[in-house]
């Protein structure tokens, strides 16, 4: 069965944008970059709302003579990757990617059951609140910067729900960004 990613960069107080809603601090260096490429190489497909859908457009759109070596790669990966949109207000949307014709929880369901290799990422807050909250999520992955954002929007969603998590990689890059890889430990059935 294809497992359920949330993987973003988060600041070390828990945000993924700051309170103005900019993203500038989180821009990965080379080595960080090259990581989020290869973890990006695993997926199969990626779950996205709106803001990010409309944030990643950039890469449909930009020009591949003012992109760098490492861009164009990223690019080649990030464009023909299937994507599903969670909008009400999109009346459409482009590239590989089409609006979600049902809610969450049956969207996540109908790809666990697809064929297919490569695993189901969740992009967002807001949709990966709600997917945390239906119990969907089975790793939580987070490039951790060092710096403190004092408010904006944050990674984990705030509920009265608890998780239980597993530590099952983490990693430090020379620019201090620290890779943390969590699995939800799930009640083994009887």
């Amino acid at each position: 069965m294809r497992s359920v990613t949330y993987s973003m960069g988060v600041s070390l107080d828990g945000y993924i944008v700051d309170p103005q809603g900019s993203l500038d601090w989180g821009a990965p260096d080379p080595e960080v970059f090259r990581f989020v490429t290869d973890e990006t190489r695993e997926l199969g497909v990626h779950l996205m709302g709106r803001r990010l859908y409309e944030t990643m457009l950039y890469w449909e759109d930009a020009d591949p003579e003012a992109l760098d070596a490492s861009e164009r790669e990223w690019a080649a990966l990030w464009n023909p990757l299937p994507k599903v949109v969670f909008s009400t207000t999109l009346g459409s949307v482009r590239g590989n990617a089409r609006l979600a014709s049902g809610g969450l929880a049956q969207e996540i369901e109908r790809l666990r059951a697809e064929p297919g290799e490569g695993g189901i990422a969740i992009g967002g807050a807001t949709l990966a609140a709600e997917a945390a909250s239906l119990g969907l999520i089975d790793e939580y992955r987070t490039r951790v910067h060092p710096v403190l954002l004092g408010g904006g929007i944050p990674f984990f969603p705030r509920s009265e729900r608890r998780v239980d998590l597993e530590l099952v990689e983490n990693r430090t890059f020379a620019s201090g960004v620290l890779y943390l890889r969590y699995r939800v430990k799930r009640e083994a059935s009887h």
